[in-house]
Order: structure tokens, then C-alpha cells, then sequence
């Protein structure tokens, strides 16, 4: 029989799609207040991999990665989401329309855990509403995270897999800190 042990804390991080910078930085300084210090950031890339966001936040979409410093419970997902939904509706303009996508996920050692409000085959219900799915798999050093055939085209870009892989290596010796 197994013994049960509760799993340690993850990384929490955040995917951003935004048109204006001014804007992603406020948004910036939100989460940080909101989930604590900003850690690493990835490069602003273009968002030119689907145009399925482009009537409600216009032409020109980048995406970008953050990740805070304060390590979290999987558990806590459910709410980060739903907290990043309601940030979402803050920044929406009279008729609904989001300037900023924000979407919330962790990353552990074997895997990427994106939150999401919309059910499917390939993913898990965590509560309040919210979805779990993974996005990325850890191959191993040489490979790094790899993706599965559901993986979103913009998680699949060589410079998404560079910032989760150096996450990674941040989590991984932030872990052997705590626990020497």
C-alpha cells in the first residue's frame, strides 16, 4: 500500500497577452502585489500563432511569461484563476472586451499546469469552476519540457520552452535550498 504524502509547493507563473505595454506593466505590478515579487520574465514575443483573440483585443497581440517568487499549494490554483478572471474584467472595456488575457498556471518538476475555465478531454476539474490541464511534460535534461499533441502552438515556440525550462532550474535549486 502507498503512503500518502502531500506534494511540495509549486511555481506559480503567468501567461500574458496583451496589445499595449503600458498596460502589461500595470498588469505587472498587479500580480506582484497581488501573488508577490516577479522573478523572471520571458521576452515579449509576437502572438501570431492564431488570430482567435483579435476582434476582442485588436490587432498586434504579444504574449509574454512571468513568474513570482513565492512558491505555492497546487491546490491554490482554482483561486489564482478566478482572481486573474476578475482582474480581466477590471481592465475590460463597456462592452466586455479584455485589453489583457491573463492566464494563470504552476510548474513542478515533471510537469506544466495550465488553469482554465472550459472542460475537455485532456483535462482535470480542480474546483470553483476551473479546469486543470497539462500543457508540457518534463523529457528529461536533454529535452526538456516537451509538449503533447493538445499543447497550445505558442507553448510549443522555442522561446516558451527556454523560459519554462529556466524556470525549471530556478525551482529545482530553490527546492534543494529548502531542504538542505
Amino acid at each position: 500500500m502507498g503512503e500518502e504524502k502531500g506534494p511540495r509547493k509549486v511555481k506559480l507563473f503567468f501567461g500574458l497577452l496583451f496589445v499595449k505595454d503600458d498596460l502589461r506593466e500595470e498588469v505587472e505590478r498587479r500580480l506582484a502585489l497581488d501573488f508577490g515579487e516577479i522573478d523572471l520574465r520571458s521576452p515579449v514575443l509576437p502572438f501570431d500563432q492564431t488570430d482567435y483573440y483579435n476582434k476582442e483585443m485588436g490587432e498586434g497581440i504579444r504574449r509574454c511569461f512571468l513568474s513570482v517568487k513565492t512558491l505555492v499549494k497546487m491546490e491554490e490554483l482554482p483561486s489564482v484563476k478566478r482572481h486573474t478572471n476578475r482582474l480581466e474584467k477590471l481592465y475590460a472595456d463597456q462592452e466586455g472586451r479584455r485589453p489583457v488575457n491573463i492566464d494563470p498556471g504552476y510548474l513542478g518538476l515533471s510537469k506544466v499546469v495550465l488553469a482554465t475555465t472550459k472542460d475537455y478531454t485532456h483535462r482535470l476539474y480542480l474546483g470553483n469552476n476551473i479546469y486543470g490541464e497539462v500543457t508540457l511534460h518534463y523529457g528529461s535534461k536533454k529535452k526538456g519540457y516537451m509538449a503533447w499533441e493538445w499543447t497550445y502552438p505558442d507553448y510549443r515556440e522555442e522561446a516558451a520552452l527556454d523560459f519554462f525550462n529556466q524556470l525549471r532550474e530556478s525551482y529545482r535549486e530553490e527546492i534543494k535550498r529548502m531542504t538542505s
